[in-house]
């Protein structure tokens, strides 16, 4: 049997937020939006992530979830998050020797970004 991907689905409250802050500020586009359901699928080149407002239960608790994304060149895509006005942390060696930043997004689903610079 082959398993053929995977993709995450985000609770979101407001849809528009949400697609402006993946599209806008981090580089997704809106691959198909049904309005109607209060879903959407963005893309960032192969990667996929689907925003849904019908699974946020719970819009005031904290998020658990982590995605970690994992850009080509850390510095570059580092560089145009922060040219699009959000306001990030410097990149940070962590422990495990992955180069990275961390953010929230509007809904605060945690968002960890970094690339493996040992090699």
């Amino acid at each position: 049997m082959k398993m053929n991907r995977l993709i995450p689905m985000l609770p979101v409250g407001k849809m528009a937020t949400s697609i402006d802050f993946y599209c806008k500020k981090l580089g997704f586009v809106v691959e198909t939006e049904h309005p109607q359901w209060g879903w959407a699928m963005l893309r960032f080149d192969e990667c996929r992530l689907m925003l849904d407002r019908s699974i946020n239960r719970h819009p005031g608790a904290p998020r658990d979830n982590i995605l970690y994304l994992y850009p080509e060149d850390i510095e570059a895509y580092h560089a145009q998050v922060r040219a699009s006005g959000l306001v990030i942390p410097d990149l940070e060696t962590t422990f495990y020797g992955l180069t990275e930043f961390r953010l929230d997004d509007p809904d605060g689903n945690r968002l960890w970004i970094g690339q493996d610079k040992r090699s």
